[in-house]
């Protein structure tokens, strides 16, 4: 652990350096340092490394402070227009719009597996109250399949199916592939000329979601947000059903 840290002290006090010298000289910058400036520059460094700490947390404040305020101006839009926030997004559960639940999830994330399971209750125990929206966020570099499921089920949503195709997918996941998708779609009686047209053309409502949930600062699934009460974050599903029972 203390090798870490010294490597990152390293790292930083390695990076301030080069944006001293580059700030005190940027025309000879790119060719010769004066190593006397080099040398003060590291001995003061040496000699006050809080500094650089407290200007790395304080920028890590800022960014946390940043995202805190996008986040609560999302969900007030949430409350005020939840039309506007659902958009083209698949929703289930009541048609009141009273609690709205969005869901960042990945079909191959077994966390959201797991979420799917759990939000068939809630919905069912909850059908006149809440209403949850479903936001695609595969993530690529760890799910191979995150992505081809994710164009599967917005095409199967362009013809009305996107809910069923969801749940097979999460039922089966671990045979994700082409191969399901395809008997997914006979299975649900789906036009498959349609469906494969349409898998071609999801790309940009996927990118759309992965967008929204890069300005939120959303990186892992599943991730909740919902409108009333308001809350952000990974959450388990039991605490979502505490808040709403508990709910005015």
């Amino acid at each position: 652990m203390n090798k870490f840290f010294d490597w990152i002290k390293t790292w930083v006090i390695t990076g301030l350096v080069c944006l001293v010298l580059v700030w005190s000289f940027p025309a000879q910058a790119a060719s010769k340092i004066d190593p006397k400036l080099e040398q003060q520059v590291l001995q003061i460094i040496r000699e006050h490394p809080e500094v650089i700490i407290e200007s790395v947390q304080a920028y890590q404040q800022r960014q946390q402070q940043q995202l805190k305020q996008v986040r609560q101006a999302f969900l007030q839009e949430l409350k005020t227009n939840p039309k506007t926030v659902i958009g083209e997004s698949p929703v289930t559960g009541s048609a009141k719009l009273q609690t709205v639940l969005i869901e960042f999830s990945d079909f191959q994330c077994p966390y959201c597996a797991k979420a799917h399971e759990d939000l068939k209750l809630l919905l069912a125990k909850y059908q006149d109250k809440l209403t949850l929206g479903y936001k695609n966020l595969p993530l690529t570099s760890i799910h191979a399949e995150a992505l081809p499921a994710a164009t599967a089920a917005w095409a199967a949503q362009q013809q009305g199916k996107f809910w069923e195709y969801h749940d097979s997918l999460f039922t089966n996941q671990k045979q994700l592939g082409e191969v399901l998708y395809l008997d997914i779609a006979k299975n649900l009686n789906l036009d498959l000329g349609k469906f494969k047209r349409e898998r071609t053309l999801a790309t940009p409502a996927i990118e759309k979601d992965i967008q929204l949930a890069e300005k939120l600062g959303v990186s892992s699934t599943p991730f909740f947000m919902m409108s009333n009460p308001t809350f952000s974050g990974v959450i388990q599903l039991s605490d979502i059903e505490s808040i709403l029972a508990n709910a005015k």
